[in-house]
């Protein structure tokens, strides 16, 4: 599984990187990103939540 977070929804809330910093952080314009690798099966839960937890919908599956 891979994600990408939206950048023309996303409001930096913050929300995602507290929920999973191991795949989700801060990029230049201050906006949530994610890794580019393949999740860790072991982060797949939080991801998961920080999916369906994102205020905006901005995190999208590739």
């Amino acid at each position: 599984m891979k994600v990408y977070v939206d950048q023309d929804l996303c409001i930096s809330c913050g929300l995602c990187i507290s929920i999973c910093e191991d795949v989700f952080t801060w990029n230049d314009d201050d906006k949530a990103d994610a890794i580019e690798d393949e999740i860790p099966e072991e982060l797949i839960d939080d991801v998961e939540t920080a999916v369906e937890s994102c205020p905006t919908e901005a995190i999208k599956y590739k």
